[in-house]
């Protein structure tokens, strides 16, 4: 594990969230969920003041997000402009205003637990949210035939969960549960799972780092 991954892994085990399961790479720079990052807002306490419009458009949105957390404070600017740094397709509505405000949040988030630099929301930039794992499944959901699930559903076996779950279990160490888990191969077949049953596995992930010694939140507390 690298010096930048080691910084990552530490600050999200003081909020309890592994990084196995939480984060992946796109070209070599580390992305984190959303998600994950209004749980650790939540768990942090951090309390945002009423967001500043700067910029105000059908097709685009520039906010203003303040942060607090005890007693730091940070801001950041979120920005979305369709067709530029925003991308829309089909009948799909552009909502500029949310995408620049989760922009905004996610980068003040990232300023008040450290880790600005070090790791980029989901939400930064679409090749990051395009190469998540189970995006592709979601974005052709609507234009899968029934052959075409079938075919997954065979090459697959029908049961990759339960193996992947084994390759979790025969992990040995933090880093190799860590490492499996950010491993391309490991991303693509969790593309192909339902959101509920990937879920489900980075529970299990996060439990066997527990059982390997992973600090969780009172640890690291400690």
């Amino acid at each position: 594990m690298n010096t930048a991954d080691k910084k990552i892994a530490e600050v999200l085990a003081k909020f309890d969230e592994p990084m196995a399961g939480n984060v992946w790479r796109v070209q070599g720079t580390a992305v984190i969920y959303h998600k994950t990052l209004e749980r650790i807002a939540a768990q942090a306490k951090i309390i945002f003041d009423e967001p500043k419009i700067i910029r105000a458009e059908r097709d685009e949105a520039v906010i203003q997000v303040t942060g607090r957390m005890g007693e730091r404070i940070e801001w950041s600017i979120g920005e979305a402009l369709v067709g530029v740094n925003y991308r829309v397709s089909g009948k799909q509505a552009a909502y500029v205003y949310a995408m620049a405000e989760k922009r905004a949040k996610d980068r003040v988030i990232l300023k008040l637990i450290e880790l600005h630099g070090f790791v980029y929301s989901e939400e930064e930039a679409d090749e990051f949210k395009q190469s998540r794992p189970g995006y592709a499944e979601h974005a052709v959901e609507a234009e899968r035939t029934e052959p075409e699930k079938t075919k997954v559903e065979v090459t697959t076996g029908g049961n990759v969960e339960e193996e992947l779950k084994q390759k979790i279990k025969k992990a040995k160490t933090i880093n190799a549960v860590t490492d499996l888990m950010l491993h391309a191969d490991t991303q693509k077949l969790l593309s192909s799972l339902p959101e509920g049953i990937r879920d489900e596995i980075r529970d299990f992930a996060k439990a066997r780092l527990v059982e390997l010694g992973w600090p969780t939140k009172k640890a690291a507390a400690a």
